[in-house]
């Protein structure tokens, strides 16, 4: 059985209804309990726990340091293409969007990650947008090859392929594996996604299981933050994380907690997510997964990944850009606005005075 049909097995409206049940007798017990169980898991992300949080963080804190340390992972994405076919409403990728359309030579893939290497970075995550017609298999498998020589962790965050694909991923350098829903509502997925491949949901749901028995040794997920009720979501992502962590326990696995950010289009979330809500959110993931990784991505604003670091972050993308070439070029049209623009230094730098330690190579110490 796949995550599909465990995904089909939970009604989303019975869940909402869970979620806003739950009582403060329901909070205390899951803050109680050795390990969360996934009714834990739903009092932890209801209304009800809001007065708990300080009791949550600290808890979760504790969770983090026991299980990580105080190392954090440092990466960057490289943009090679941003050409795509779909038309998803909330992306700046957009294929009505009328954007500058670039996909990099494989001269200029080496140029980039040369000049990405150079700043002592040693994990990369390889983006695309989604046209396979011209960011073609072979021409992913080929930029894996020359970034692969320059970075001991390469990952990938394009289109879904299949498990022969992703295979070849893995052959080509590839290990490790993002693959976001967005939104964990079927009905509203239809919505967001009027036209193009991304439109069938069940075969993105299922990329991150393919991409598991491909090998890829790190598998990360999450839902946009905004597009849906938000609780909501956070509940199926962590359920979604957790059918995977049960199913490969071999797998390396992360979430990650993108909110909606300005992009190319006109398009405005229907659910505004405040800091609160990330804060409550990633501290109900790490009671409930204490050995996953969690992601906060540039996104968010440097203050408040600065305040947030303690309470279960064990990844940081740092330097980062989401327009084509934007590492070594004047950046064009990005995928979405970044809004903590510090380079790899200062956040070294950053981390270093908040007493932890950036990681730069397989959790050793740079």
């Amino acid at each position: 059985m796949g995550f599909f049909d465990v995904w089909k097995s939970l009604d989303p409206d019975e869940i909402l209804r869970r979620i806003n049940a739950a009582t403060e007798r329901d909070v205390r017990a899951a803050l109680d309990a050795h390990r969360c169980s996934t009714d834990d898991l739903v009092a932890l992300l209801s209304p009800a726990a809001v007065p708990f949080l300080e009791e949550m963080a600290q808890k979760a804190h504790e969770s983090t340091l026991r299980q990580f340390g105080r190392q954090i992972l440092l990466f960057t994405p490289i943009y090679i293409s941003n050409h795509c076919i779909n038309q998803c409403v909330y992306c700046g990728f957009n294929a009505k969007n009328k954007i500058h359309r670039r996909q990099l030579s494989l001269e200029e893939v080496e140029f980039e990650a040369a000049a990405i290497a150079k700043t002592g970075l040693k994990h990369i995550l390889l983006l695309t947008g989604e046209a396979p017609n011209v960011a073609t298999p072979g021409y992913i498998e080929e930029s894996l090859s020359i970034i692969s020589r320059y970075f001991t962790s390469v990952g990938i965050e394009i289109y879904p392929v299949d498990e022969e694909g992703y295979a070849r991923f893995v052959d080509a350098g590839a290990d490790s594996l993002t693959v976001y829903q967005e939104t964990y509502n079927a009905d509203l997925y239809k919505t967001l996604h009027p036209a193009g491949p991304k439109r069938d949901f069940r075969f993105r749901l299922e990329a991150l299981e393919r991409g598991a028995r491909a090998r890829m040794r790190g598998i990360n997920l999450g839902g946009l933050l905004g597009l849906d009720h938000w609780r909501r979501e956070a509940f199926f992502t962590a359920m979604h994380a957790d059918w995977i962590m049960t199913t490969f326990p071999e797998v390396e696995l992360g979430l990650s907690l993108p909110r909606m950010r300005p992009h190319a289009g006109c398009y405005e979330p229907a659910h505004i997510v405040s800091d609160t809500d990330i804060v409550q959110a990633m501290t109900a993931f790490r009671l409930f997964l204490p050995r996953a990784g969690i992601t906060l991505s540039t996104r968010e604003s440097a203050a408040f990944r600065d305040n947030v670091l303690p309470l279960g972050i064990t990844r940081l993308s740092a330097g980062s850009c989401t327009s084509v070439g934007s590492h070594t070029e004047e950046e064009g049209s990005g995928q979405f606005d970044i809004n903590d623009e510090r380079s790899v230094v200062d956040m070294d730098a950053n981390l270093r005075g908040h007493g932890y330690q950036p990681v730069y190579q397989d959790w050793r110490m740079a």
